[in-house]
This record gives structure tokens, C-alpha cells and sequence, in this order.
């Protein structure tokens, strides 16, 4: 029992960073950017913008904040279950629990501007390959579904998962 109260504190620790992380940053989107002419970190190729997504991944969905707002809470939940119930805590599954607090922290960041706002606060853009402007939440759900497919694909055995799901 003892453990397992050990393995969700460092679980919470790691969400409320990425989150905090996410929302620091944001905050200063917000204050720095607003109103203003992009931050040009690399010319052609980084830039610091605001943008207002009341979408989803790459403008998607717009004005859909209650099916945002349900999924979230289905996704976050599924999380906990796998988490809690299903992936062991055992180092062979330690990438896949990391995954999975990964997307968590940024399921959350980006739920609390929804809720908070109605949209979310997007600010870094790839100019070189015109690619979305995203933030820190996206980068976290983004970073772990990459993880989360090359685990599946490449590290973890059909056995491996087969109790999990």
C-alpha cells in the first residue's frame, strides 16, 4: 500500500510540473505577446506567437468546448485506470507509466484554459515547415503519443500487453 501511495505522489509531482510549466509559460504568451508582433527566436525558422485555439489540434473542431471538455475527462480517466490498475509498477513498464503521466499533464494544462477561457493559449510556431502554432501542453501529449507508439510498435512484446488492455 505503501507503494502505491508513493508511486501516485510522484505520478501528482510530475503532473502539477507539466502543468505548471504549461500554465507559466502561457502566462507569459499572454503578457508578452498579446497585441504584439511575433518573437523571432531563429529567423525563418522559430518564432513566439499568441493565438487563441477555440479548436483542437490544428484549429479542428472549433467552438466545441463541451466535446472537448467530455473527452478530456473520458481520456484522464482511462489514464487513472491504467495507471492504477493495469500497467504494473515494475521497471519494464516504467516508460509506458511515464507515457501515461505525460498525457495527463498535458490533457490537464490545456483542459484548464478551456474551462478557464473557453480556448487555448498557443504560442510557439515552426516557421521552416509552417507547422501549427502549439504550446507546452501539446508538446507533452504530443512528445508521449510518439513514445506511446514506438513502445508499442518496438519495446513491448504482444504478451506485455495483452494483460494491460
Amino acid at each position: 500500500m505503501k507503494k502505491t501511495k508513493v508511486r501516485c505522489l510522484q505520478a501528482l509531482l510530475f503532473i502539477a510540473a507539466a502543468v505548471g510549466l504549461d500554465q507559466w509559460t502561457k502566462i507569459l504568451a499572454v503578457r508578452h505577446l498579446y497585441g504584439s508582433d511575433p518573437f523571432v527566436l531563429i529567423p525563418g525558422v522559430l518564432e513566439l506567437r499568441y493565438l487563441e485555439n477555440r479548436g483542437a489540434a490544428f484549429g479542428m473542431l472549433q467552438q466545441q468546448q463541451v466535446l472537448f471538455a467530455v473527452l478530456t475527462v473520458v481520456v484522464l480517466s482511462g489514464i487513472v485506470f491504467l495507471y492504477l490498475f493495469r500497467v504494473p509498477d515494475t521497471s519494464r513498464f516504467l516508460p509506458l507509466n511515464l507515457v501515461l503521466i505525460s498525457l495527463a499533464g498535458g490533457a490537464i494544462g490545456n483542459f484548464i484554459d478551456r474551462l478557464r477561457q473557453g480556448y487555448v493559449v498557443d504560442f510557439i510556431y515552426f516557421r521552416l515547415i509552417d507547422f501549427p502554432i502549439f504550446n507546452v501542453a501539446d508538446c507533452f501529449v504530443s512528445v508521449a503519443a510518439v513514445f506511446l507508439f514506438v513502445l508499442i510498435l518496438f519495446f513491448y512484446k504482444e504478451e506485455d500487453l495483452k494483460g494491460i488492455l
